[in-house]
């Protein structure tokens, strides 16, 4: 067994009880100010005061010590809703939404997540695989340890099958821990606009059988939405998916006030996403149910729409979370240090908030909190060091990533090494 030393490091870190975070332990950290973290094995065996962690490691060998010159150290990055998984960007798109075309009427048009669809589906899987790696590479650099990825961009079986075959193979040649996470129901394809019930049919019969055979997906996404999939049919698709043994979650409340988080509550999913329209009784009903509220500011940001109401969820005692959400769509990018950087200056978070918010809660999320998600002895040695004295840097330095090193399982994966 080897033993690695992490030295003078300014430490912050959730403190991991059992559950995400919600209300006022939300915005607590522990802190070490001259810290210190033993990892034995890509494992933290120990952490805390550098006094205390070189009296525990006293009698064994280190084989390697890391001084890291009084930086912040953090847990990496979890970021639990991603379609990371697509062929080509989608820049005109882009243009016309800031001339003021609103995203459903693209859709209507054939644009959106329909114009994904036609090129997942002329894709080769070895360009899908490409593709993902290139964007999982680009957040992995940024700070994220740990990414969701979905399908969602094929809406046939095959097509379907070919994305998370693609998000395995990306999966098992990354050193990022993968969720992968069927989303055949992310909108209706063209031949089904005059039957949608005949398309949740087939995602229920034909879709969610396959990918469970396949074993590379372990949750499944209902896009709930005007013009999309109604809370009638999402609780269809959800209830076989859960059957299963998939875990659920539900884009919901996006848009318009369809319900979805209502429907996130019933089912007790593992989070509700976006909730830029959701209201307080269905907010109250996730708290209750224990489901976490997954808040992405970059889609809100480039939709130019309001964001979440993310002071009122934490009033609330609702955990929140915090991704990317990155498409090539709606939110293009790979950052979690512009995430939380959104998070802190426009809803208002405090940067212990967003910290736990893009870290624990994210993690407790995938239901990934018992290995990543907070520096915890027991847990994976999966940290970040950056350049600056606290989590505040994250967001008080606007543009750029002040994210150093990325370590994975005590490993280096990315940045400079201290000495």
């Amino acid at each position: 067994m080897t033993l690695k030393l992490i030295r003078n490091a300014r430490i912050f870190t959730p403190q991991d009880e059992g559950n995400a975070r919600g209300g006022a332990d939300q915005d607590t950290l522990r802190q070490f100010d001259r810290g210190a973290m033993a990892i034995r094995d890509g494992q933290i065996a120990a952490i805390g005061e550098e006094s205390a962690v070189l009296a525990e490691v006293a009698a064994e060998t280190v084989h390697q010590e890391i001084f890291c010159g009084g930086r912040c150290l953090i847990p990496g990055f979890v970021d639990p809703h991603t379609h990371m998984c697509f062929a080509r960007r989608r820049e005109a798109e882009f243009e016309q939404r800031i001339a003021g075309t609103p995203y459903l009427e693209i859709l209507k048009r054939g644009g959106g997540i329909l114009s994904s669809v036609k090129s997942v589906r002329a894709a080769a899987e070895d360009q899908l695989y490409r593709q993902t790696r290139r964007h999982m590479d680009a957040a992995l650099r940024l700070g994220t340890t740990t990414v969701e990825i979905k399908s969602g961009y094929g809406l046939d079986t095959a097509s379907e099958l070919k994305m998370l075959a693609a998000i395995g193979r990306a999966a098992a040649t990354s050193p990022m821990d993968v969720v992968a996470t069927f989303l055949g129901a992310h909108a209706f394809p063209a031949d089904y606009a005059e039957n949608p019930d005949d398309f949740v049919e087939l995602v229920i019969t034909e879709m969610l059988p396959a990918v469970k055979a396949q074993g590379i997906a372990t949750g499944c996404d209902v896009f709930c939405e005007e013009a999309v999939f109604s809370v009638a049919q999402g609780r269809r698709i959800l209830r076989a998916a859960k059957d299963l043994g998939f875990e659920v979650k539900l884009h919901a409340d996006e848009v318009n006030d369809l319900g979805g988080a209502g429907l996130a509550a019933d089912l007790r999913a593992a989070s509700a996403d976006h909730l830029l329209a959701v209201n307080d009784a269905n907010l109250q009903r996730m708290a209750q149910a224990g489901v976490v509220a997954n808040l992405l500011p970059a889609t809100a940001y480039s939709l130019r729409k309001p964001y979440a109401r993310a002071r009122d969820m934490i009033a609330l005692g609702l955990p929140v979370a915090l991704a990317t959400d990155c498409n090539p769509g709606s939110s293009f990018t790979e950052s979690m240090p512009f995430v939380i950087g959104l998070a802190v200056l426009n809803m208002m978070m405090t940067p212990a908030e967003a910290l736990t918010a893009a870290t624990l809660n994210a993690a407790y999320s995938l239901g990934l909190a018992h290995r990543v998600g907070s520096l915890t002895v027991g847990k994976q040695a999966d940290f970040l060091l950056l350049d600056g004295e606290s989590p505040a840097i994250l967001a008080y330095h606007a543009g750029v990533s002040p994210v150093v090193a990325v370590y994975k399982r005590g490993e280096l994966v990315s940045g400079a090494e201290g000495r």
